[in-house]
């Protein structure tokens, strides 16, 4: 389905608005952030290869949208499928309990505590319009470590086509938006500043029906 130019317009500003724009670096470890997106594992491997990282960490249990399609587990599907794609399974940790962003960091930080893995910096891996919001989690719940962004690099026409619903993208873009409006205030991550022209456009998507991936209850916790 084709949505109004005016609609991808305001989608794009949100989209460029959620990649944090850091070039990748040499980190103590890559840690894959779970999802239903499997270019996730695809750009982690890449990042191994290129010598970015000596060990990756694949954190996701299965949630609602991918327990049919990642019967084993969002992790174990990215180990699996960066396996495919020349990783040794020696250089991979595989971290199958969390169900939402601050358990992935959570929990990645507590298995390389004890794997006694030194971490001084983290390569952080997400699907593109999750890069921020998984920063400024990070942030918050391991304000000690240095975090480097990194996704598929990818534009947002280039996404709807991989996905294959625009609104779906639209809608997650709109969701991912508000947690980083709302989710400071409630101790799960860093507060960043949302230029103004980012909450027109985001106010805007909400009003024209783009609500289907927000938080109705604002002090619902993820």
């Amino acid at each position: 389905m084709n949505l109004p130019d005016a609609v991808m317009k305001d989608a794009q500003l949100l989209w460029d608005y959620q990649l944090m724009g850091h070039s990748p670096q040499p980190c103590s470890v890559a840690i894959g952030l779970g999802s239903h997106d499997l270019g996730v594992a695809d750009a982690t491997a890449e990042l191994y290869r290129q010598g970015m990282a000596p060990l990756i960490v694949f954190t996701g249990a299965t949630s609602r949208t991918t327990r049919d399609r990642m019967p084993r587990g969002e992790a174990e599907h990215y180990r699996e499928r960066a396996i495919e794609l020349g990783v040794p399974s020696d250089a991979i940790l595989v971290e199958p309990q969390a169900r939402n962003t601050g358990e992935n960091i959570r929990f990645a930080r507590a298995l390389l505590e004890e794997r006694g893995v030194p971490v001084s910096s983290v390569l952080l891996v997400s699907k593109p319009y999750e890069e921020r919001r998984a920063y400024a989690t990070a942030r918050k719940l391991w304000p000690d470590v240095e975090f480097v962004s990194a996704s598929t690099p990818m534009t947002l026409a280039d996404y709807v086509e991989a996905i294959g619903d625009a609104r779906l993208v639209v809608e997650m873009l709109v969701g991912a938006l508000q947690r980083l409006l709302i989710y400071p205030a409630q101790g799960f991550m860093i507060r960043q500043e949302v230029p103004q022209d980012i909450q027109d456009a985001y106010e805007r998507l909400r009003a024209q029906g783009f609500t289907s991936r927000l938080i109705p209850d604002a002090t619902q916790a993820e």
